[in-house]
């Protein structure tokens, strides 16, 4: 009760004195013209998602504190007019990212998996294969390297990755008692890390179309051997796993999962969401796999449909046109109607059950719906203050004089930018462009590991954010509160991204791949080891606190 007071305190107090700096700010500015804030492409344009982030964390509440981060860069941008602020909120902001069509496509596809989750669940097929996987998969070890590797295997896209993982692997993981925040940092670190060095995905489509004058898709196979944070990420996740080194908050929520908790927290807003298996339920592992394999199938091809495939394009050449958010809903649309057909056809469930899932499955996704949508609202008061322009002009006039320490300085400022806006698409877009005009021409090489340092440091800044559409997606896919899931995960993350950064140090300076690699590998796993060292001393062998503790 006491430390819920604190947070309180500290959200108003928090609250007030950046709304006093907004106004101290904007006072000065009446003078200036309405159509161009004064704080237009300044390092103001990242203030409003810090606040929305630092209050996050400390208050563990993300809705207010997405508000309030959305509610500074209104004011930074209205100049304090009651009105216009009002307006940029809701006419720039909530009905913005409603109306449009990508975020409305992704919010679909939410509400047909959240349906297909609980159909499988009716239906018995989700116990049915923790059955089998209770058989087969023996040990927490064994739990957590089979999400490992199933997250590998689905590398079509993240959005996908993160709720089709979380769904097949959470009862075998919950069985095996592993935590549901170390179930949604196994997903969230085989979501974007995976898909970026996966020539046949929706981000190689995304990093493709930002190469302008170049192969766009050729640029991204050579660049995967120095994307130095996704390749060390998956080495850190099986270090972890065989080490069990887990630490800082993991290790306490591992620690409590041993004990039956799995949560750790009070707040636990998806431990109802799904309906239980009903008794007598007459599904199999097959009522499962089938629905998840088409799923998987009609993705792929709605996704190549979108990219021209059918129209004669090439398989490859229709993956780099896609449009992820269409060719999501249009998979996904038939591979829940297949999921009812076969249901029907097996009498597992009748077409009423069927349809009773739909509202069940909405409300399961109710809570990353509101975060995606605060947070791409925020993102639009973002780009409304310039942020892009801000970072492009700081990175054109740091490119001049450190050439071998570009790659880090520029997979430092990706981390930055995609931590401050969630979004590491919109990251590509603004610093591979610049890459390109630098390097283009000149010196290939280098850009091919400036472009992998542009695309590590977004997907960096992506795994870290809690306003990132992954992160909250892992969240759900985990049934994990979001909070939980950004506070344990992101000390793994600030472990593997300071590894990369030693890495692309060296990389600006030799130039190799496989020699860079080795010497990243390397440190992750000397790292490891003095973790395993340090952890070792709080816990012991069974991952239980030591007494006294």
């Amino acid at each position: 009760m006491i430390m819920k007071k604190i947070q309180s305190r500290l959200f108003l107090l928090f609250s007030a004195l950046v709304l006093a700096l907004s106004c101290t700010s904007l006072v000065l500015a009446e003078e200036e013209a309405a159509s161009t804030p004064i704080m237009y492409a300044t390092v103001w344009a990242l203030v409003p998602p810090v606040v929305a982030i630092v209050l996050a964390l400390i208050t563990k509440e993300v809705y207010s504190s997405l508000f309030v981060g959305i509610l500074v860069g209104a004011v930074f941008y209205s100049g304090l007019g009651f009105e216009s602020t009002l307006l940029h909120i809701f006419d720039d902001g909530f009905i913005s990212v409603l109306t449009d069509s990508y975020n409305m496509g992704i919010l679909i596809f939410l509400v047909i998996l959240g349906t297909m989750v609980c159909l499988m669940n009716r239906a018995g097929g989700s116990a049915a294969f923790g059955r089998w996987a209770s058989q087969h998969i023996k040990t927490r070890v064994g739990a957590q390297l089979a999400t490992i590797l199933l997250g590998v295997l689905i590398f079509i896209d993240d959005y996908f990755n993160c709720l089709t993982v979380g769904s097949v692997m959470r009862p075998v993981t919950d069985k095996h008692n592993v935590s549901r925040a170390k179930l949604a940092y196994l997903i969230d670190a085989t979501a974007a890390p995976v898909c970026i060095i996966a020539p046949i995905s929706s981000w190689a489509a995304a990093v493709s179309g930002f190469v302008e004058g170049e192969d766009g898709l050729s640029i991204f196979v050579r660049a995967i051997p120095y994307n130095y944070y996704a390749l060390l990420t998956i080495v850190m996740m099986v270090g972890i796993t065989i080490l069990k080194a887990d630490y800082g908050p993991m290790a306490k929520h591992e620690v409590n999962a041993l004990k039956g908790d799995i949560f750790t927290t009070e707040s636990r807003p998806y431990a109802n969401a799904e309906s239980e298996t009903p008794d007598g339920a007459k599904g199999t592992v097959l009522d499962l796999l089938i629905p998840i394999i088409c799923l998987v199938v009609c993705c792929v091809i709605g996704m190549i449909y979108t990219g021209g495939f059918f129209s004669g394009a090439g398989f490859i050449e229709a993956f780099s046109n896609s449009d992820a958010s269409r060719g999501l809903v249009y998979g996904s649309f038939f591979g829940f109607i297949i999921t009812i057909i076969l249901y029907m056809c097996r009498k597992v469930l009748s077409f009423k059950e069927c349809m009773a899932c739909l509202p069940d499955g909405f409300k399961s996704m109710v809570p990353a719906i509101l975060i995606l949508t605060f947070a791409w609202t925020l993102k639009a008061m973002t780009d409304s203050l310039g942020a892009a322009e801000f970072v492009a002009n700081s990175v054109q006039t740091v490119a001049g004089g450190f050439m071998n320490f570009l790659p880090a300085i520029i997979f430092l400022v990706g981390c930055f930018l995609s931590f401050a806006t969630g979004t590491s698409w919109g990251t590509f877009g603004i610093l591979i462009p610049i890459v390109v005009a630098v390097f283009a021409g000149t010196d290939e090489q280098m850009m091919i590991i400036s472009i992998s340092a542009c695309m590590a440091g977004a997907v960096c800044g992506d795994h870290c954010s809690p306003i990132s559409d992954t992160t909250i997606m892992a969240s759900a896919g985990a049934q994990c509160e979001h909070v939980n899931h950004v506070s344990t995960q992101l000390p793994y993350a600030i472990v593997a991204a300071a590894v990369s950064f030693v890495t692309y140090i060296v990389a600006g300076f030799v130039r190799n791949p496989a020699v860079c690699l080795l010497v990243g590998i390397v440190i992750m796993i000397l790292t490891l080891l003095i973790i395993k060292v340090a952890v070792s001393r709080k816990y012991d062998l069974d991952r239980t606190p030591v007494a006294g503790e």
